[in-house]
């Protein structure tokens, strides 16, 4: 694929063949990823309705037809389409940080009694039981409505919690009636688990501050404990994609739609197809949030009686998701993939506290790197949008061949990083040479102007998926 570098950020796609407009991926010539990524850049710049360019992040990597770290608008009053892999299969995926009044060095005593702890609280593997057990089709019809909105009316929170997650705990639309039964059965004994894979339960600390103001108004100070916690939607989100994916592959005929890879299967927003997705897209964003809702309440629970320390959230945020925004006077159908929504500062969207700062954004590195702390910046070039993670260079298979996870914890341990993890695999498949540089990865991102650096945290301890 042919890239022609404009910045030292910005590399373009020039369009050819059927793309409509160019691809414009945002990094450095050392973290340019593999030529799959790049070809999947241009694929998603043939759908219909897509405007601007199809963008890709410092973070990019292969993906189920959009790339992971994809960003593509598309113009739904022009026919624009929406594409369940532009989301991904971890629906509303996302990140959520919280800071406790504790200092690292009134932690280490402590430690390996909080990992103990955190570990036999936290449930995570392939179809495991979840914090929250519901009892009935009601309940989880609830969250799927009111996100964690309805985890924290029934005890799992505070009302502050809603105060610091995007679009205040709940996603607008959500259609259970679209969620099928295979989903719901998936669904009902997970709310409030890990999941497996990337997914983490982390104990950082913060070692470095960038912008001072901005911390501050996060909460966030020099040597502070703090919690991040990653997962998404679980079973019923996977369930959700692999349906509408098999639906809009079947429709795309109807509509005279033809794309150069089947997995970017779509449908344009407001045909039947369509909102189907988006209500049943939109109600597993829910189960995510109200997810990452009842594991934070586990932790705080866990550090409370362990620690005598409170925790209070600092954000949440989603990386896999598509949304109806509006941008230069267009409604636009904006999937987000492996990418963060970015909020600059004064926008609309967030709380009166955070609007003078912008939007807090989490970049997760990995168990034995760091993990950073951005904001939203003014005048984003792809639709307030960044990175949201380090960006994967091996396969899982490839990772796990390259060391052992009794080896790879033997090595964090004596690094004085505390691990619990539920399979060894599991852990090797993750180890921190299968990812980028989490630092370059920002060092790109805030050079090309997506976000701005507050501060840097490292692990601690890990509850690893």
């Amino acid at each position: 694929m042919k890239l022609v570098q404009e910045t030292p950020f910005r590399f373009r796609i020039e369009r050819h063949g059927p793309m409509r407009v160019p691809g414009v991926v945002f990094t450095t010539p050392d973290l340019l990823p593999e030529e799959e990524a790049l070809r999947q850049v241009a694929n998603v710049a043939t759908l219909p309705g897509i405007v601007r360019a199809s963008y890709a992040m410092p973070d990019l990597h292969w993906g189920y037809g959009f790339p992971i770290g994809g960003v593509a608008a598309t113009d739904v009053a022009a026919g624009g389409v929406v594409s369940p892999g532009g989301v991904g299969f971890d629906i509303s995926c996302g990140v959520r940080l919280l800071a406790a009044d504790l200092l690292r060095e009134q932690l280490a005593p402590r430690l390996n009694r909080l990992m103990d702890e955190l570990d036999l609280a936290t449930p995570r593997g392939l179809g495991r039981g979840g914090v929250w057990p519901l009892p009935g089709s009601a309940q989880l019809g609830r969250v799927l409505r009111e996100g964690a909105r309805y985890a924290v009316e029934q005890g799992h929170g505070v009302p502050r919690d809603l105060d610091r997650c995007e679009d205040q705990g709940a996603v607008a639309g959500a259609d259970p009636a679209q969620v099928s039964g295979r989903a719901v059965e998936r669904g009902a004994v997970q709310v409030g688990s890990l999941g497996s894979g990337n997914h983490f339960l982390e104990v950082q600390a913060v070692t470095e501050i960038y912008d001072a103001e901005v911390a501050a108004a996060f909460g966030l100070r020099l040597g502070q404990v703090c919690v991040m916690i990653h997962c998404g939607s679980r079973g019923l989100g996977h369930q959700i994609c692999s349906e509408h994916v098999r639906s809009m592959d079947k429709a795309m005929a109807r509509y005279g739609i033809h794309v150069p890879d089947r997995q970017l299967a779509c449908a344009p927003v407001d045909s039947p197809e369509g909102r189907a997705y988006l209500g049943a897209m939109a109600a597993a964003a829910n189960y995510g949030r109200a997810n990452r809702q009842l594991l934070s309440e586990a932790a705080r629970r866990v550090f409370e009686r362990v620690t005598g320390a409170a925790l209070d959230l600092v954000y949440d945020v989603s990386h896999n998701m598509a949304k109806l925004e509006e941008h230069d006077g267009h409604r636009l159908c904006v999937h987000r993939k492996g990418a963060t929504l970015a909020l600059p500062p004064h926008h609309p969207g967030l709380p009166a506290d955070l609007a003078p700062f912008g939007q807090p954004v989490f970049i997760p590195g990995t168990m034995g790197t760091a993990s950073h702390v951005l904001t939203g910046v003014a005048d984003g070039p792809a639709f307030h949008s960044t990175c949201h993670g380090a960006g994967r260079v091996q396969s899982r298979h490839q990772a796990a061949r390259s060391i052992q996870g009794r080896d790879l914890r033997d090595r964090l341990e004596a690094r004085g990083i505390a691990v619990r993890a539920s399979s060894w695999r599991g852990l090797s498949e993750e180890t921190p040479t299968a990812y980028k540089d989490v630092d370059a990865v920002v060092a790109a991102g805030v050079g090309a102007g997506l976000c701005g650096n507050v501060a840097r945290l490292v692990p601690l301890g890990v509850v690893k998926g």
